[in-house]
C-alpha cells in the first residue's frame, strides 16, 4: 500500500486502537458523563468497540466498506444509549460513501467522514453549540477537507483535524446543553465537557496515528482533557 492509501487493513487498525483508547479511558469518559448524563458512555462505548473488534476478527471483512460497515452494525447493535445508533450511523454512512473502492487516498477518506457526520446530523439533529460529539467532529470534518483542498498531505491533513476535534472538545465545556440528557440540566450542564465529544476526539486522533505515519502529532499518544482538574488522563 502506498503512502497516504487507506485499505481495509488499516481500518481494522484505527477500529482497534480506537477500541483500545476507549477501554483506557473508559473511566474518564464515565466520570465526564456522570456529570451531565446517565454515567454510562464509557462503558456503553468499551464494550460496543470491543464487539466491533470481535466483529471484524470473525468475519475477515474485506474492502474499506464491508470493515466499517460491520463496525456500524456492531455499534447498532450492541451499544446502548445514544451512543450506538450515533457512532453505529458514523460507520455505516462512512461505510455506505466508500461504495465499492478497494483503496482510499485522503480526500477519499474526509468525504467519507463528512458523510458519517451527516448521518449523525440525520439522526440526532444536533446543531453547533448544542454540546455534543458534534461540536468536535464537524470541526475535525472541516479542518481535513480544507487540509486537502490546500494541497497538504495525509499526515499533516489528519494532525489538523486533530487539533480541530480536541479545540471542539475543550469549548464544549461552557457551552449550555441543547440535546440529550444533559439538556434537562438547564444551566447546570455549563461547566461540563461533553463525553461523546471526548470519545470523538479519541476517534481523530487514532485515526492520525493508525492511517497515516503520525508524524504529524510529534508522536504524542492519544490524550483527554478532564475539565475540572484541567489535565490530561
Amino acid at each position: 500500500m502506498s503512502v497516504g492509501a487507506i485499505d481495509a487493513e488499516a481500518l481494522g487498525r484505527w477500529v482497534r486502537a480506537f477500541a483500545a483508547e476507549v477501554s483506557r479511558h473508559k473511566e474518564v469518559l464515565t466520570q465526564l458523563d456522570s456529570a451531565i448524563g446517565d454515567a454510562d458512555h464509557g462503558a456503553n462505548m468499551d464494550r460496543g468497540m470491543a464487539a466491533a473488534v470481535a466483529a471484524i476478527d470473525l468475519e475477515s471483512p474485506a474492502g474499506p466498506r464491508a470493515v466499517l460497515t460491520t463496525v456500524g452494525l456492531t455499534l447498532v447493535s450492541a451499544v446502548g444509549g445514544a451512543s450506538g445508533p450515533l457512532y453505529g450511523t458514523l460507520f455505516l454512512r462512512m461505510g455506505a460513501a466508500v461504495g465499492e473502492a478497494e483503496v482510499l487516498d485522503g480526500p477519499g477518506f474526509s468525504r467519507a467522514l463528512e458523510a458519517g457526520l451527516a448521518g449523525v446530523v440525520a439522526r440526532g439533529k444536533a446543531e453547533p453549540g448544542d454540546k455534543t460529539m458534534y461540536d468536535a467532529l464537524a470541526p475535525a470534518c472541516a479542518a481535513l477537507a480544507a487540509a486537502f483542498a490546500e494541497g497538504v498531505d495525509l499526515d499533516d491533513a489528519l494532525a489538523a483535524a486533530v487539533g480541530a476535534a480536541d479545540a471542539g472538545r475543550d469549548a464544549t465545556i461552557p457551552m449550555l446543553a441543547r440535546k440529550g440528557r444533559a439538556s434537562y440540566l438547564g444551566e447546570r450542564s455549563i461547566g461540563h465537557q461533553d463525553p461523546g465529544a471526548t470519545s470523538i476526539a479519541l476517534l481523530v486522533r487514532t485515526a492520525a496515528l493508525t492511517l497515516g505515519t503520525g508524524s504529524g502529532l510529534g508522536g504524542a499518544g492519544a490524550r483527554v482533557c478532564v475539565e475540572d482538574a484541567g489535565t490530561l488522563a
